[in-house]
């Protein structure tokens, strides 16, 4: 089984501290993520980067995997991380999975920082889904929503309808129980995103009635706007955001 980039594979920084999970998107792979995570090493952050199972080598395997097992590797990983201060940052589906550990670990996760987060699934043929995930296995693939025309995620051509569905399934969960999240969360949104509504932004910051949070609008991006035209502000607003929260200024909602 090979990677379809030498970039899509795992990658961690073992020095430095805290430590950072940073975490890719759905049918993309940590090629999208790359580059925040070098930026976060390169400030003295200890950085996990997960593959999460199904990605970074065909779609075929996607389709075998569901969001316990992404959400699961996601966990793993930030245990890897060890005890410390610890922060994640999450693109896309990175960003629903950051959500879902900072509810289930709130004394654990001391700073969110979401891209573009997707915490909905809009669509007329929702109720059908069921039924739908039965005959239909895949749809055209969804990636590479960038802005750049040199910029390339190395996203799947198709995505399995059996696993998408049980991604909805996590976002409706992770939706409701938004009030749990207590870490200082940064939500970095762009503007024009043919992905994921920029309006479930509002929706995460609306239902975060427990943390201290900050909108930062991206307006050169488009959903992988870490390999965009953003993608320095992103990184410069991350580290930032994370410094602050480890040494209390969010928390004391400086």
């Amino acid at each position: 089984m090979n990677l379809i980039a030498p970039t899509a594979a795992a990658w961690s920084n073992a020095d430095g501290a805290p430590g950072v999970l940073v975490l890719h998107g759905f049918t993309g792979n940590p090629t999208a993520v790359r580059p925040l995570a070098e930026r976060l090493a390169a400030a003295g952050h200890r950085v996990e980067l997960p593959r999460l199972p199904g990605h970074g080598t065909t779609w075929r395997d996607l389709a075998g995997t569901r969001w316990d097992d992404w959400a699961g590797e996601a966990d793993a990983a930030f245990d890897r991380l060890g005890a410390r201060p610890r922060a994640i940052v999450g693109l896309s589906m990175g960003g629903t999975i950051g959500l879902h550990l900072a509810q289930q670990r709130p004394d654990d996760v001391a700073a969110l920082v979401v891209i573009n987060p997707s915490v909905t699934f809009r669509h007329p043929l929702r109720p059908a889904l069921g039924l739908l995930k039965r005959v239909v296995p895949t749809f055209p693939g969804i990636g590479n929503d960038i802005a750049r025309p040199d910029a390339d995620e190395h996203p799947y051509p198709r995505v399995p309808l059996r696993a998408a569905a049980s991604l909805f399934d996590a976002q409706d969960e992770v939706r409701g129980r938004l009030d749990r999240v207590t870490a200082p969360t940064l939500v970095l949104t762009s503007r024009t995103d043919h992905t994921v509504d920029p309006a479930d932004s509002g929706i995460v910051l609306g239902g975060l009635t427990g943390a201290v949070t900050e909108q930062v609008w991206l307006e050169r991006s488009f959903h992988v706007a870490t390999l965009d035209h953003d993608a320095d502000v992103i990184a410069d607003r991350t580290i930032a955001w994370i410094a602050a929260a480890m040494d209390g200024t969010r928390a004391a909602g400086g």
